[in-house]
């Protein structure tokens, strides 16, 4: 299943700035002042709202004030929750964001879900690895592909031991923006593409190596998804940060920030709506302060619910 009903968003408490990640996410910009905090909790809710108003299933858990956690707001880094009831928790690169792992987050998940196994993979940070959730990878749960780029946040060892555990074939590349007027690597896959159930949205412009180009396209096509190709400037826009959920009747949704919608193109608009209907949002503090967008503030939970 590509797609779930269900997802864990984390309300911010202290969000802004966190100089410890921008070494090396050259999406951050520092416009944190005393209203950061205020107006990012104003787009979390306004953005909550939006996606239960089509009947996702939101479940909000609130930030605490200490440890200092600014990127909290992004939980798909530290945690994924799979179909088969097991919980995973991840290696992260910036120390202040190790502290978003919540054993009461832990505690409420198994209360409500089906939970077999969690399973902690966290320990090679400690030896300066790290695999970042699905900020570093992108699932295709139906054909079991996980795509990932590597970078600082994406150890490749790490990445191809995580599939062949849970039985995904890696896809690898390398993928780079122009930043500080040179090529940098792009510190998270899902900044750059995102997997849908019928379509891949991706910026192909990326990947600088020809023949790695070409084996990504060759894997999406050959997965039977159509590519929909997004421009740098464009993934600049955080048009490359979407997910596609559903709603309690199995109704698709693609989710973005308002930034990443008005960046699309109406070819790429029609493109999309041919399988799901656009949900998008204004996070713009949120983006320019945490160089993270939609898709990064959204844990799937794919777990199975208990019943009552």
């Amino acid at each position: 299943m590509q797609t779930t009903d269900t997802v864990l968003m984390i309300e911010p408490a202290a969000f802004g700035f966190n100089a410890e990640t921008a070494k090396n996410n050259y999406f951050q910009i520092n416009s944190e002042n005393a209203e950061t905090q205020a107006n990012a909790l104003r787009e979390f809710n306004n953005f909550v709202e939006k996606l239960r108003s089509k009947g996702i299933s939101v479940i909000t858990v609130k930030d605490t004030l200490e440890p200092h956690t600014p990127d909290s707001i992004f939980p798909n880094n530290w945690i994924s929750m799979h179909q088969d009831g097991t919980i995973v928790l991840y290696p992260m690169c910036a120390v202040n964001r190790r502290w978003e792992r919540r054993n009461d987050i832990l505690e409420m998940l198994k209360t409500q879900f089906q939970v077999k196994e969690i399973m902690d993979l966290s320990a090679p940070e400690n030896e300066g690895k790290f695999l970042e959730g699905t900020g570093s990878m992108i699932f295709d749960h139906d054909q079991k592909l996980a795509y990932g780029s590597v970078s600082l946040r994406l150890d490749e060892k790490l990445f191809r031991d995580f599939c062949e555990k849970f039985g995904f074939k890696p896809v690898t590349f390398h993928s780079y923006q122009t930043a500080n007027n040179e090529r940098l690597p792009i510190y998270h896959t899902n900044v750059m593409m995102c997997v849908a159930d019928q379509f891949v949205v991706i910026c192909l412009d990326c990947i600088d190596d020809e023949t790695e180009r070409v084996n990504v396209v060759n894997a999406i096509v050959n997965s039977g998804k159509e590519i929909i190709e997004i421009s740098e400037n464009q993934m600049q826009q955080f048009a490359g940060n979407m997910l596609q959920v559903q709603n309690s009747k199995g109704k698709k949704f693609l989710v973005m920030s308002q930034s990443a919608y008005q960046s699309l193109t109406e070819e790429q608009i029609s493109q999309i709506e041919k399988y799901s209907e656009i949900i998008y949002s204004d996070l713009e503090t949120i983006e320019t302060n945490g160089g993270g967008s939609a898709r990064c503030m959204l844990a799937e939970i794919f777990l199975e619910k208990k019943q009552n």
